[in-house]
Parts: C-alpha cells; sequence; structure tokens
C-alpha cells in the first residue's frame, strides 16, 4: 500500500503566529496517526519559524508511527538527529528567506560533504532521504553517497497544474514518472511530495515505484473545514483509488 506521510509544519506555523500552546501540533500529529496516516513529517528550520525543539521532544516520545525528521545539511541538526535517532531523517535544502522549500538539495555539487554527513545518521540507525529534483545526475549522486531513499520535489508538477499550464505540469510528470523508474532501477526507494492537493495528487499516487507521499499544508488547511479524520480520509481514498485504477 503507497504510504501517506503527514507534515505537521503549518500546525506550529499558526501557534507561533501569536505565541503560546495552541494549536499544538503534537496533538495534530496524534490526531493524523488516528485518522490512518503512515507517518509523520516535522522540518525543524534553522530559525524555527514553525517547529521548534520541544516539539520534536514530544514527537518522540509521543508517536506510534515513525516521524520522518526533515532537516538541512548543518552541523547542529546532525546532533538533534543524533540524539533523537528517528525513524527517518530527510536532508532538504534551507534558505533562510523562503517561505518553503523552493527545491531539490543540489546533491552532485555537494557529494562529499553529504556522503561525510549522512554516515553516522545511517550508523545511528536513521533511514536517510535526499529531498531533490527529477533529475538523473542528482538522483545517481544521491545513490553514490549511501542514501537509502530519494523524495521527489513534486512543487513544479503541482505549480503547472495549479496554473492551469498543462502542458507543462505533463512534462513535468513525464519527468517524475521517468526518474521514478530510474530511482527505482538503482535500488533506492522513492517518496514524493510538495504541494500535493486533492486535485494532482492521483497521477503521482499511480506511479508504481512511488511507495510514500508526503503531504502538509494542503492537509493542514482542508483540516480547518473538514476536520482532521475527513481531509486525511479523503487524500486516503484518493491515493488508494489510483494505485487500485
Amino acid at each position: 500500500m503507497l504510504r501517506l506521510g503527514v507534515n505537521i509544519d503549518h500546525v506550529a506555523t499558526v501557534r507561533n503566529a501569536r505565541g503560546g500552546a495552541y494549536p499544538d501540533p503534537v496533538r495534530a500529529a496524534l490526531l493524523a496517526q488516528k485518522a490512518g496516516a503512515d507517518g509523520i513529517t516535522a522540518h525543524l528550520r534553522e530559525d524555527r519559524r514553525h517547529i521548534m525543539d520541544e516539539d520534536i521532544d514530544k514527537l518522540m516520545k509521543s508517536l506510534t508511527i515513525p516521524l520522518n525528521f526533515e532537516m538541512a545539511a548543518t552541523a547542529e541538526m546532525q546532533q538533534i538527529a543524533l540524539r533523537h535517532k528517528p525513524h527517518a531523517v530527510c536532508i532538504v535544502p534551507e534558505k533562510r528567506e523562503e517561505r518553503t522549500t523552493e527545491g531539490g538539495l543540489e546533491v552532485a555539487r555537494e557529494e562529499n560533504q553529504l556522503a561525510h554527513f549522512i554516515a553516522p545518521l545511517r550508523e545511528a540507525g536513521c533511514r536517510v532521504s535526499i529531498f531533490i529534483a527529477a533529475d538523473q545526475k542528482q538522483i545517481e549522486a544521491a545513490h553514490r553517497i549511501g542514501a537509502e531513499v530519494i523524495e521527489l520535489h513534486t512543487g513544479a508538477y503541482c505549480d503547472f497544474h495549479a496554473e492551469g499550464k498543462f502542458d507543462e505540469r505533463d512534462q513535468e510528470l513525464k519527468r517524475l514518472t521517468e526518474m521514478a523508474s530510474f530511482a527505482d532501477g538503482l535500488g533506492l526507494e522513492v517518496h514524493a511530495g510538495h504541494g500535493l492537493t486533492y486535485g494532482c495528487v492521483q497521477p503521482i499516487a499511480a506511479l508504481p515505484e512511488v511507495k510514500e507521499l508526503n503531504i502538509g499544508h494542503f492537509l493542514m488547511g482542508e483540516s480547518m473545514f473538514l476536520g482532521m479524520e475527513n481531509a486525511i480520509g479523503e487524500m486516503r481514498r484518493l491515493m488508494d483509488e489510483a494505485r487500485e485504477g
């Protein structure tokens, strides 16, 4: 079955807008777990704009499903990951001025540095994932440095769909399809995520090589209107329908 990882970062964004303890991202994670999420994703950014260190502490203590800890390739984040030893660590690019993760990690350019960076994480028992664009050069580099998983950035595909640029969307889907197959052929586990909605998830969910989707902002927004269980349930239904078709 295609797994669904639910990113709860933006519950923390709302909390931090006025300070205090509410809404609690850990409570959201537990509700997502109850609603059928297969894992929880949380990105501890350098500037702590949403998820905080204490959120990671509580998530590690509270969850009975895997935590996917998103982080930049910095010494500080490596130490936090080694202290907690989450099920999975996803290395993502991070720019202080960006609103959200804008693209995939440049693995080929930083290959030697990243190989040394992820080695202690793998030794600690964390599954290491690299968040990258659907680009053969980056996939080959991720494989060489010892990553077990890649997560393909679906942001451009989702943006083209939302903007009604369907030719460009279909070209991006073709690229994602080809690179998912290529990565699978190298023995990498393939995940995908960024920007996925009810309207565009099914072509990605239908890719047989993709084992997991990570979806956050859209689901947290829908949960305001539908409730967590209904929002996640509808995404789960669409994903399963795409696989059955």
